[in-house]
């Protein structure tokens, strides 16, 4: 009887897998294919056009909640709603209020779409999408990743996340996995008696692409580094490598194409908003025009002129349940001079703006860049596996890491000057050798976090 009902749950799966994620989300009640037929009027619009489409939209999304969304009238009160760039930030701490208090007119939990965020900026709360917001957000995904002839309909991934611990949560995801034709790796245990095992997989399954947390696979990059093992060789089905919710570096970026031997793809994006930029085959990060609309701000809230580095605040053109209107994301980045409104490239992601060194004389520096200039001294040894960079005050910063053997006193000084260097004299920088990183129960690696 159990052989029996392997055989059918395989069958079935064989049988699903012809357009498995867009059934999925029809039986929810997302229309995915009316929001494709939409996604594609938008990619025809030519750049002159779509200058007055997305003023339009600007325009109707703005009405549209001033006149259906109390919470939003009065976060606009006694602004001057003509002038966009007077309307005012929205910021994670607005919305941490129950939902009902947020959804426009007609919507309730159990005609939206309900998520919650993962909580990495220190501030989670609750959203919801529209259902055609929501399909449309899966049309963006699903036309971004057929740039790489990845289908998500039928291509097996390879899928590096978090995972609920508790049974109920656990298997729920191992369903839905099993089901979505993905294989779940632990991103909890990257021992290499594990990532011995993950290897292994690959060599038995077809898998397409890889999908997941920077950090977990750049730990498979190392491993394979070390072993001399080139991914690609292993499982030639290979097509593509998506890494997504952590910053991936230039020097990570060069050990993932020489070891997993396929492109990797940046993803930025974010559960309330959908894709916000995806890397194309040239390594532009082309921003989602079709269905946000991106703004490069300072600290005064003026939209800064491109090449500018400032806050990232976005307008969800289309969510009609909930307002996401000049919504500061809590990013710092960058738009290329290169870009135009039909096709904005987003030419650097700095950090969070919680994630900011603070430094006794004044100085301010993005976290993710200290990081960075300590990566390069910390790592010309392949000894050190992962670290993790804290400001415990203003001038005393700790470093822990993962490795075999812990650090010679010559390395550790070699770290402390390179910061010093960088940053400032008379920093006191401590080293702490652990077993493995803390992760969130998520999964997630923060590279660094300011106690200030």
């Amino acid at each position: 009887m159990l052989l029996f009902h392997v055989i059918f749950l395989f069958t079935l799966q064989k049988f699903l897998f012809l357009n498995l994620f867009d059934i999925s989300l029809k039986l929810n009640g997302f229309p995915i294919e009316k929001a494709k037929a939409y996604f594609q009027t938008i990619k025809n619009e030519n750049n002159a056009d779509f200058v007055g489409h997305l003023e339009t939209r600007k325009k109707a999304i703005l009405s549209y909640h001033l006149k259906h969304n109390s919470f939003y009238r009065s976060f606009t009160k006694n602004i001057d709603i003509n002038n966009w760039n007077d309307l005012p930030i929205m910021t994670k701490q607005d919305l941490q209020q129950p939902l009902q208090l947020r959804l426009s007119d007609g919507f309730t939990k159990k005609n939206v779409y309900v998520n919650k965020t993962s909580g990495s900026s220190g501030n989670p709360f609750i959203f919801a999408k529209d259902k055609f917001c929501h399909a449309l957000t899966w049309a963006v995904f699903i036309d971004r990743y057929n740039w790489f002839n990845i289908d998500i309909n039928r291509s097996k991934q390879a899928r590096f996340y978090g995972i609920p611990l508790n049974m109920l949560g656990y298997y729920k995801e191992r369903l839905k996995d099993f089901f979505s034709n993905r294989f779940r790796f632990s991103v909890f245990d990257l021992s290499d008696e594990q990532l011995d095992r993950n290897i292994t997989k690959f060599k038995l399954t077809a898998f397409d692409y890889i999908n997941g947390y920077t950090s977990s696979i750049v730990q498979v990059a190392k491993y394979l580094e070390r072993k001399n093992l080139i991914l690609k060789s292993l499982c030639p089905s290979l097509k593509g490598c998506i890494v997504t919710s952590e910053m991936l570096f230039d020097s990570d970026k060069k050990l993932l194409e020489h070891t997993l031997g396929v492109p990797i793809i940046n993803e930025y994006g974010a559960a309330e908003l959908g894709l916000i930029a995806f890397q194309d085959e040239q390594d532009n990060w082309i921003v989602n025009s079709e269905d946000l609309f991106v703004e490069i701000l300072d600290d005064n809230n003026n939209p800064l002129p491109l090449g500018n580095n400032g806050r990232i605040v976005i307008t969800s053109l289309y969510n009609k349940a909930h307002p996401f209107i000049r919504y500061d994301l809590g990013d710092i980045g960058t738009l290329s001079q290169k870009s135009t409104p039909q096709k904005p490239i987003l030419k650097k992601l700095t950090g969070r703006t919680n994630d900011m060194v603070q430094l006794p004389s004044g100085k301010k520096a993005a976290g993710l860049t200290f990081y960075y200039v300590t990566k390069t001294v910390i790592e010309d040894s392949a000894n050190v596996k992962e670290f993790i960079i804290e400001q415990l005050n203003l001038n005393t910063f700790k470093i822990s890491y993962v490795s075999d053997d812990a650090l010679s006193l010559e390395k550790s000084e070699e770290i402390k000057a390179a910061i010093i260097n960088y940053l400032e004299p008379n920093l006191v920088v401590t080293f702490e050798r652990k077993e493995k990183m803390e992760r969130s129960n998520r999964g997630k690696l923060k590279q660094f976090r300011s106690y200030l």
